[in-house]
């Protein structure tokens, strides 16, 4: 049994370096929804029943990472955890170059998002190319206390 189970083990170790190195299909063009933690809950119920929260700050980044084609990125919009656009970070369609990056930022102070903020980017290209890396680095750091972590984008459907 113990053999049985080991050599399982080993098809299985084996499968998935396979299976997570296998390129995602080519797009024309994506809506990606990104979760964004302007502020996170922590510690123990106050006296009032509610948790103490830690602010923090967002860095969405967008990284073409087609080799040979840009994106055009046609509209990145800054959502509070009602729904409520916030603010939309651009004006105009923007190229990003091959293998090009870029970024955005909400301030720590800026706790209008609350903790289901949320951007929404909508891409596209010319042809079907390799889908952008567009996700959040959420942070804080001040003094000997830091956190910072990522949220990564997800491609949704857009309204019909």
């Amino acid at each position: 049994m113990r053999l049985f189970a080991a050599t399982l083990l080993i098809f299985a170790a084996l499968a998935l370096p396979t299976a997570a190195h296998e390129p995602p299909a080519l797009s024309r063009g994506q809506m990606v929804y990104v979760p964004v933690y302007s502020h996170i809950s922590h510690g123990n119920l106050d006296s009032r029943g509610q948790p103490m929260s830690l602010l923090l700050s967002a860095m969405l980044s967008i990284r073409n990472t087609d080799p040979a084609n840009s994106i055009i990125i046609r509209a990145i919009r800054y959502y509070d955890t009602d729904g409520k656009v916030l603010r939309d970070f651009i004006t105009a369609p923007v190229t990003l170059g091959a293998m090009a990056s870029t970024e955005h930022f909400v301030e720590h102070k800026d706790k209008a998002g609350g903790s289901g903020a949320n951007f929404v980017v909508e891409w596209t290209a010319d042809k079907p190319i390799n889908s952008p890396i567009i996700e959040t680095v959420n942070a804080f750091f001040f003094g000997t206390q830091s956190i910072a972590f990522t949220s990564s984008g997800r491609p949704i459907h857009p309204k019909p």
